[in-house]
């Protein structure tokens, strides 16, 4: 698959904008779901080096974009993000969706050049974090460095887990485990754990699940048909959260 470099493209100017804002990773609300879990003090004030600026996404725009030199990690602030690969035939391939508190980038840390795009949902904000100043520092905190390994290794367990999906699970199965997933992160967030608004549309949750737009739509009306859930556009009510993990671990027998 042939896919076009920063490099190659005609240079456009991008909305994103940094910020000259100091972000405290001892005081931000998410720094447990983000990188400096078990650090004391001490240690978080040196991690504050490293996080000296927040870069603001516009909706429908992108952090970085396949063939992007990497340079930096990006932790989401606010709002919500989708990867995404183009494939042969012109169509693009979701392969993420990252929200608050959760990394972008680590993509690009193999070649040192990102190998997707990433698309903000909705306006958002990233702290930047850059790769090699926190390379050095993880050296000198172990606790970092193995907060990081273990960050590595969730991403490698959810793709993983979408292997799972496209592979192994019916249609319905696969919204339910999705819609479920998405729940539990929120509410790790501090959200509900029933009621959401999605950020993405159903043609990118086909995307992301390997579904057509209209398999998406039908098993939609079907779970609210079964007294699944509630759904009015983009805002979603689960009443039966039993009956959508009762689908996905059925697919496990």
């Amino acid at each position: 698959m042939s896919v076009p470099t920063s490099a190659e493209r005609p240079a456009r100017p991008c909305s994103a904008t940094l910020e000259p804002l100091r972000v405290a990773c001892a005081s931000c609300n998410l720094r447990e779901l983000c990188l400096p879990v078990g650090l004391n003090p001490a240690e978080l004030q040196r991690l504050d080096g490293l996080v000296e600026k927040r870069r603001s996404v516009p909706r429908g725009d992108h952090l970085f974009r396949n063939g992007d030199r990497f340079e930096a990690l990006y932790a989401v602030r606010t709002g919500f993000f989708k990867t995404r690969i183009g494939s042969e035939d012109g169509r693009d391939q979701v392969t993420g969706f990252q929200m608050a508190g959760e990394l972008l980038g680590l993509d690009g840390i193999s070649s040192d050049h990102h190998h997707c795009d990433a698309v903000a949902l909705e306006d958002s904000s990233v702290c930047v974090i850059q790769y090699r100043d926190l390379e050095e520092l993880s050296r000198e905190f172990t606790v970092l460095q193995h907060q990081f390994h273990k960050i590595m290794s969730r991403e490698i367990v959810r793709d993983h887990g979408v292997m799972l999906l496209l592979g192994n699970m019916r249609a319905e199965e696969r919204l339910a485990a999705f819609l479920l997933n998405l729940t539990q992160r929120l509410q790790a967030r501090g959200f509900s754990s029933s009621s959401l608004v999605l950020r993405m549309t159903r043609e990118e949750i086909g995307s992301y699940l390997g579904l057509k737009l209209e398999t998406v739509s039908r098993t939609f009306s079907k779970f609210q048909e079964d007294g699944l859930m509630e759904v009015k556009q983009r805002q979603l009510r689960i009443l039966d959260q039993a009956g959508l993990q009762a689908l996905v671990n059925n697919s496990a027998c």
